[in-house]
């Protein structure tokens, strides 16, 4: 909102305040006369089908309504627990709400609550509504039932050795498959609100003690600052805090594997979940988190090492590949062996376009193809995908359109980028690969150079939320390299990274390494 305009800005405040009058007043007091609250809540709910009134009578004598959304709370539980045991209850006039809290009702979770807005937040969120006459207090039962999704495994993030569950789009579901790993209270999650008309509940995710208290300080500041109609998934969130955002890299990380979170908290950074998503957001991040996969801590680690760098390798191959092809066949054929130029030049001698042309059109058609199969249904899109490179691929070539060799380099390339683990890195680099491919087909050698070097000085300069976005090998932090350049074991992994501030450096005990006449075997 900082950089909005002053006209922006009264607009905004207009358009939030109508928005309040359209909803409720602040702080509106419940009255003592119940057709008065029944009638204003009513009024509110207008036009609103799902929305269930029903009246009944406590003991047979008192007045009371309950007030619920169809589908959103436990009906059965609704009519067992309150309504029946209300109905037959004799209760004088002038009982407290706490005798029916404490010894009447059956319901684990309930408060009271004094306003409108209070009353309709917790409709809203499922929970039913008790209104009483001559009483100017109301209780919500904790009785919220939706459909949900089961938990599942997460198709883009799939391992072959670790957990196999899932986040879900039921906020609470996500909060508590984070509390069942970290048992700890000093799992700390703070819940607010975002959202002028979807009132989207948020959890700030982190553990006291080894987070940065600046750094949670930070994400709550920017969280606050949020002023927005809607949020309907955590992508939303992610744009409106993140540092750079005309740059390619995210700078947060999205997930969906509750380990990866857990992971993530042990080691000082802050998880945001939003309900309605699967999708949690992890900050801050770097680029070389972005390059590692949750498997990698689940092998072994001179296994997870060699898949790690070759996963570097793969992802300069993904971003480099298609403009060296390019500026080797355009400027500098001295550099191609002899015979494999003479190959190359009869493959391309029915050829119209230039390599620049011939490249740019391979790939925009893949990154279609590609695309297509993410939206087509399930049962066809992998068909598609496959079976239309295939087809098109050959067929290109036989009409002279592409050759061969440029087909075989964008065959590698797609390979290559789906060894990044994270989609939202592997969009980055599928986007720099076009510049980069204009730069060699302009420049040859000399722009791929000058294209490497306008990245990596961008990626110097980006930070995800103050931290350097090529922490730890700019700024240089040797002791952070065990985790980064390769994976070390983990009995020597003994200090957590350092992101920002203060951090509580020890993460396990000294002499873990395991080996004979070690952890009690006798001698």
């Amino acid at each position: 909102m900082g950089s909005l305009s002053e006209n922006a800005r009264k607009w905004w405040r207009s358009h939030k305040q109508k928005t309040q009058q359209q909803t409720a007043p602040s702080h509106t007091p419940l009255q003592k006369q119940l057709a008065d609250n029944e009638q204003r809540l009513r009024d509110l709910y207008a036009n609103c089908s799902d929305v269930v009134f029903r009246s009944f009578r406590i003991g047979g004598t008192i007045r009371a309504l309950a007030i619920y959304i169809d589908g959103l709370t436990n009906q059965e539980e609704l009519e067992r627990s309150v309504l029946s045991v209300l109905m037959q209850t004799k209760l004088p006039k002038d009982s407290p709400l706490t005798k029916l809290l404490d010894n009447l009702v059956p319901v684990t979770k309930s408060r009271e609550m004094s306003t409108v807005e209070q009353c309709l937040e917790a409709i809203a969120n499922g929970n039913p509504v008790l209104l009483i006459d001559q009483q100017e207090r109301a209780i919500a039962f904790g009785l919220a039932r939706w459909e949900k999704r089961q938990i599942e495994e997460p198709v883009a993030e799939g391992v072959v050795r670790g957990p196999r569950e899932g986040f879900t789009e039921s906020l609470h579901v996500n909060t508590a498959l984070l509390r069942r790993q970290i048992k700890t209270p000093a799992l700390k999650m703070e819940q607010m609100q975002i959202g002028g008309y979807t009132q989207t509940q948020v959890v700030l995710a982190y553990i006291e003690g080894i987070v940065d208290e600046d750094l949670v300080a930070e994400v709550r500041a920017r969280l606050g600052r949020i002023e927005i109609d809607g949020v309907l998934e955590s992508g939303y969130i992610e744009e409106l805090i993140e540092d750079h955002p005309a740059s390619p890299f995210p700078q947060i990380l999205t997930t969906e594997r509750p380990d990866v979170t857990c992971g993530n908290l042990l080691e000082g950074r802050i998880a945001i979940l939003v309900d309605g998503t699967p999708f949690v957001l992890i900050a801050p991040t770097t680029l070389f988190s972005l390059l590692q996969s949750s498997e990698d801590y689940y092998q072994r680690s001179l296994a997870s090492t060699t898949i790690r760098w070759l996963r570097y390798l793969f992802t300069a191959i993904s971003f480099l590949l298609p403009s060296l092809y390019v500026a080797l066949i355009t400027f500098h054929h001295e550099m191609v062996p002899t015979s494999l130029l003479i190959s190359m030049a009869a493959s391309r001698e029915a050829v119209p376009f230039p390599a620049l042309v011939e490249a740019l059109l391979m790939e925009i058609t893949f990154e279609a193809l590609r695309e297509a199969g993410v939206r087509l249904p399930k049962q066809v899109g992998a068909a598609v995908s496959i079976v239309g490179a295939l087809v098109i691929g050959q067929a290109a070539v036989q009409a002279g359109l592409v050759s061969a060799p440029m087909v075989i380099v964008v065959a590698i390339t797609g390979i290559a980028s789906f060894m990044i683990p994270h989609y939202i890195a592997g969009i980055a680099i599928r986007l720099l690969r076009f510049p980069m491919m204009f730069l060699a087909g302009s420049l040859g050698l000399l722009g791929i150079m000058l294209g490497i070097i306008v990245t990596v000085i961008h990626l110097s300069t980006i930070r995800s939320l103050g931290v350097p976005y090529l922490t730890p090998v700019g700024p240089i932090k040797v002791a952070e390299w065990k985790d980064t350049l390769v994976r070390a074991p983990w009995w020597m992994m003994n200090t957590r990274p350092h992101l920002t501030g203060d951090y509580q450096k020890i993460r396990q005990g000294a002499n873990q390494k395991p080996g004979p006449k070690k952890g009690g075997d006798p001698a």
